[in-house]
C-alpha cells in the first residue's frame, strides 16, 4: 500500500520553529523527487519546494527560501521541511507530493502520490 504520510504540523508562535515529517512507503522513495505544497485558509495552493532523489538539488520559493529548508534521509524514507522564523502568512496545511520527476504544480494529479496533509498554525 503506497502512502505518503505527514507529521510535524502544530501551533507554533510567530518567530519559532516546526519540522514537518514526511514518510513514504510502498513506492521507490529513493528514486523519487519530493516537493513540498501548502494551501492557506481561502487561498490557492502554493508550491513550497522539492528535493531530487539523493538529496543535492532542492528547491525553494521565493516566499520561504532563506527560512525553510528541505532534507531527505533514503535510509528512513523521510523527507523533512525544517521551518524556522515562522511568520502568520505561513499558517497553512502542508502536503507532501512524490514523483519521478520534478514539478512545480499545485495539483495533486501531477504527482505520483499525494499525502493528507498536516495543519502548521503560526499565532500568538
Amino acid at each position: 500500500q503506497v502512502q505518503l504520510v505527514e507529521s510535524g504540523g502544530g501551533l507554533v508562535q510567530p518567530g519559532g520553529s516546526l519540522r514537518l515529517s514526511c514518510a513514504a512507503s510502498g513506492f521507490s522513495f529513493s528514486g523519487s523527487w519530493i516537493h513540498w505544497v501548502r494551501q492557506a485558509p481561502g487561498k490557492d495552493r502554493e508550491f513550497v519546494g522539492r528535493i531530487n532523489w539523493d538529496g543535492d538539488s532542492t528547491y525553494h520559493a521565493d516566499s520561504v527560501k532563506g527560512r525553510f529548508t528541505i532534507s531527505r534521509d533514503n535510509a528512513k524514507n523521510t523527507v523533512y521541511l525544517q521551518m524556522n522564523s515562522l511568520k502568520s502568512e505561513d499558517t497553512a496545511v502542508y502536503y507532501c507530493a512524490a514523483s519521478s520527476m520534478p514539478s512545480r504544480s499545485t495539483q495533486s494529479q501531477s504527482y505520483n502520490y499525494w499525502g493528507q496533509g498536516t495543519q502548521v498554525t503560526v499565532s500568538s
